[in-house]
């Protein structure tokens, strides 16, 4: 449609300037202003606003109780007791509980906080003009002034009851990563420390599966054993002979330097732990002529002759002995169990 169909009273009223624009229009986006506040009941009855502060302080501590069910749920529910839950069938009763814990403890919280603000919190909009992004003492001023306001509207210095199980609920919360960590894998305990090797433990041939006589062990040989009872089908033997794999090694009994090395041998038949110090790599090269062992991971050299020490590589403390003898069948036996964790040095052997 051009301008000379449009109807004179609907044309703009034109006054020009120098510039072009326009004078004595009205402002298209006209401020419309804020609608009158209303308060809410709270703001006139006290009482309102004490069921209000009631209700928050209720969702911060049935938030608190939710975080304790949440650590209490590790210590009553074991990893792999299954429940039926209705709509969710049979599910982890460990997992269901920790999870159901958790978010009502969070949801609490949120909860308690939006209750807070939309009813004992001012709710009295505020307008303010834009101003030049650096502060002006004026402006700083202001934002202090803005800040204590808050503070005293926020009511969390006159409502006690709010702030402090706010508080107890915001404390416990973090609690729950805390225990997360116990998911990090079992605890070491002893087991480490502690291997199968027991006072009267037959030393069984890794190969044979037959236990080993002092006969059957000549100078210069290198021969594996595994302890007495140990089964390869069972379900715990990987880590049971990563404890106790020995390496059995015979030397004249005039060649051993160390002297607690030949008390705890037997006619110069030594057992060392076939682990190596460093990184837990299994042992199985070795010199005879100078008794040395070679690691292949990182080469490490431990020197069986002189209680099994560290002469070379990365490896941080010499191969642990087992003291043997031999049994009333002629077999060769232990005659306890290491005196030190076998293996990498976990925490310095402390």
């Amino acid at each position: 449609m051009s301008s000379q169909q449009i109807p004179e009273e609907n044309l703009p009223v034109e006054q020009g300037t120098a510039h072009g624009a326009v004078e004595g229009a009205g402002d298209p986006f006209a401020d419309p202003g804020l609608p009158a506040h209303k308060p809410r009941i709270q703001d006139i009855d006290e009482r309102a606003a004490n069921r209000s502060e009631r209700a928050v302080a209720l969702m911060f501590t049935l938030s608190m109780l939710a975080t304790v069910g949440f650590i209490a749920s590790y210590v009553i529910f074991p990893v792999d007791k299954i429940v039926y839950v209705w709509p969710f069938g049979h599910v982890s009763a460990l997992n269901f509980s920790l999870g159901l814990t958790l978010g009502l403890a969070l949801f609490l919280i949120g909860a308690g906080a939006v209750h807070w603000a939309r009813t004992l919190m001012s709710d009295v909009e505020v307008a303010d003009d834009r101003h030049a992004i650096e502060a002006t003492p004026e402006v700083k001023a202001k934002v202090l002034a803005d800040f204590a306001d808050g503070a005293r509207e926020s009511a969390l210095g006159r409502r006690k009851l709010i702030r402090n199980t706010m508080f107890g609920a915001l404390a416990l919360v973090p609690l729950s990563g805390v225990v997360l960590l116990r998911d990090l894998g079992p605890l070491p305990e002893k087991k480490l420390r502690k291997t199968l090797w027991a006072k009267g433990k037959q030393l069984v041939n890794m190969n044979t599966m037959e236990p080993l006589r002092p006969e059957d062990v000549v100078v210069g040989s290198l021969t594996f054993a595994m302890p007495e009872g140990l089964e390869e089908d069972a379900h715990d033997f990987q880590s049971q002979i990563a404890k106790a794999a020995l390496m059995i090694i015979r030397i004249e009994p005039d060649n051993i330097k160390d002297k607690r090395e030949r008390e705890w041998a037997h006619e110069g038949i030594v057992a060392f732990s076939k682990i190596c110090t460093h990184v837990g790599c299994p042992i199985s090269l070795y010199e005879q002529q100078t008794h040395h062992v070679l690691c292949p991971c990182h080469q490490s050299t431990f020197d069986l002759s002189d209680g099994a020490r560290v002469i070379f590589g990365p490896a941080g403390h010499a191969l642990p002995q087992l003291r043997i003898g031999v049994n009333s069948e002629g077999n060769l036996e232990a005659l306890g169990d290491f005196e030190e964790p076998v293996g990498p040095a976990f925490w310095e052997r402390g």
